[in-house]
């Protein structure tokens, strides 16, 4: 078992196929193939089986996945520790950072801005990617901090609350309601709303709080079509497609062009919390705990 077949075997796990992990490891798909084959022969065990265009794990490669992801996880984490042992001080640093997209358009930039003028020695790596992504690319090291919606069950992670995003009820332009107020939900009965599926192995998720909200504020049995993009989700929005309960960072340019609207409803208050996550035994150099620290002072109620 060498450390290129366990990255690549972490790589098609996260990325859900050989294509995706060839090209994010920049290594061609037969060198990928190969790998895989060679471990499988080493362990004596098929650890993935396709399923139409994406491959799944095995029981197999289920066993296998969290040992794989703390070995890359150890290594990046010694590659790092040495880096930052060797620089001379003052000398150029860096912080791998993996983000939820619509989070980079929200005041965690202002944080990242004042961190990059307090430590001008810092070179900052983004990775934006979903929240799902955002944890497996923690745990396996290649970002040594990530920022994402709710906090990860998994106990290999540590999730540090920042504060909650405020949550919009967004309807396209052209839509018949007309006010930008109302006491509940129920002029939207019989709309198609558009949300994420609950998120397996989570106790709590964008799906689940969709699920919660919608009843409590006045409708019966609504209408969910589970969409797994936010980008998708606003798009048929705004093509008259459905509504949806939107962070106020994924359609702000929408709203300001007046594609989409936004109505407030009286007493719902919904929302969804931001966290910092980290390894809970990886390690943490002077730049990655300078961050956390700054986002702790900065971003609480900021997200609202």
């Amino acid at each position: 078992m060498t450390v290129d077949e366990i990255e690549a075997f972490v790589g098609i796990a996260q990325w859900g196929g050989f294509t995706e992990a060839s090209r994010r490891l920049n290594r061609s798909q037969p060198a990928i193939s190969r790998r895989i084959r060679e471990l499988e022969r080493s362990l004596g065990a098929e650890l993935f089986e396709r399923a139409g265009r994406r491959v799944v794990l095995t029981d197999a490669g289920r066993a296998l996945l969290p040992y794989a992801e703390a070995t890359l996880a150890t290594i990046r984490d010694g590659e790092r520790a040495v880096r930052e042992a060797a620089k001379a001080p003052g000398g150029p640093q860096a912080l791998t950072l993996a983000i939820v997209g619509t989070l980079a358009d929200s005041h965690i930039v202002d944080a990242l801005r004042t961190f990059e003028a307090e430590f001008p020695e810092a070179a900052v790596e983004l990775r934006t990617a979903t929240s799902r992504e955002v944890s497996a690319l923690v745990r396996s090291g290649e970002a040594s901090l990530g920022l994402r919606y709710f906090p990860d069950a998994d106990p290999r992670l540590e999730s540090i609350p920042l504060g909650t995003e405020k949550l919009l009820v967004v309807v396209p332009a052209s839509h018949p309601v007309t006010a930008r107020r109302l006491p509940d939900l129920r002029a939207l009965q019989g709309e198609r709303w558009l949300g994420f599926p609950p998120a397996r192995g989570q106790a709590d998720s964008f799906g689940h709080l969709l699920e919660r909200h919608l009843p409590a504020h006045g409708l019966v049995n609504p209408s969910i079509t589970r969409i797994d993009s936010l980008t998708a989700q606003r798009r048929l929005v705004e093509a008259g497609l459905g509504v949806a309960l939107m962070p106020t960072s994924s359609v702000r340019e929408e709203l300001r062009i007046g594609s989409l609207r936004a109505i407030e409803i009286e007493n719902m208050d919904a929302g969804l919390p931001v966290v910092v996550v980290r390894r809970r035994r990886g390690h943490q150099g002077r730049l990655a705990t300078a961050f956390v620290e700054l986002l702790k002072e900065r971003t609480p109620g900021l997200l609202r």
